[in-house]
């Protein structure tokens, strides 16, 4: 097993690719729906983001425009079942607010120029940290910003490649300095990862004998049959 990092996780991925072929993440219908759910999944399970979602569908505000002209308090209500609603809803409705008022409704624009500069834009705004920004910079806006989610840190983790003190953007370097700057396949490995930790790589019980990494997973080597 070659140990250098870039060499083990590209090796990762092809693994990955092989065993789960095209995920096809992230689900919904437009890009500002990928803003909402960025948001709402922080701190919950995707079912609940899925029936928040479901409540903005059915009310028509999955959008900046109608967003903005609910109150907070009716976006409050909308989202309680995401958890954290009234932060949830504050933090929406500032970002709508503001891609209404200065950008035109143009999430685009808002995500254009240089990928740092749209992307400090992004942390900029309250309630935006690096792991919803990179979502909505890859699968809202399609660039090629690599996501970092606590799957990854699990997997990774495991592997052998991190060892927990690393900042969030010392582990998005790593992938995006190991693998080519390509929206499809920081799409799709990220997909994967959050994948594999879900049917293999689980957080209390593990099923190292069916994973696709037993090979090359410190910890399946270690645990043995």
């Amino acid at each position: 097993m070659n140990n250098q990092p870039d060499n083990l996780i590209s090796q990762i991925q092809r693994r990955l690719h092989d065993h789960f072929g095209p995920l096809q993440w992230w689900p919904a219908e437009s890009p500002f729906e990928v803003v909402v759910g960025a948001i709402l999944t922080q701190n919950t399970a995707w079912t609940n983001v899925e029936r928040a979602i479901d409540n903005l569908r059915r009310a028509r505000a999955l959008g900046p425009e109608p967003l903005t002209a609910l109150t907070v308090s009716q976006l409050e209500e909308l989202v309680k079942p995401a958890g954290f609603f009234r932060q949830k809803a504050a933090r929406l409705h500032n970002l709508a607010k503001h891609l209404s008022q200065d950008w035109n409704n143009d999430l685009a624009a808002f995500c254009s120029g240089p990928l740092d500069q749209a992307r400090a834009r992004l942390l900029a705004m309250p309630g935006v940290g690096p792991e919803t920004a990179d979502s909505i910079l890859l699968y809202a806006v399609n660039r090629p910003s690599f996501v970092v989610d606590a799957y990854t840190r699990r997997v990774f983790g495991r592997i052998g490649l991190l060892h927990g003190a690393e900042t969030y953007d010392q582990v998005r370097s790593m992938f995006m300095l190991s693998i080519a700057e390509d929206v499809a396949a920081y799409n799709e490995y990220h997909a994967q990862i959050v994948q594999l930790a879900k049917s293999c790589c689980r957080k209390n019980r593990t099923l190292c004998q069916q994973c696709p990494l037993k090979g090359v997973c410190r910890t399946a080597i270690t645990s043995g049959p």
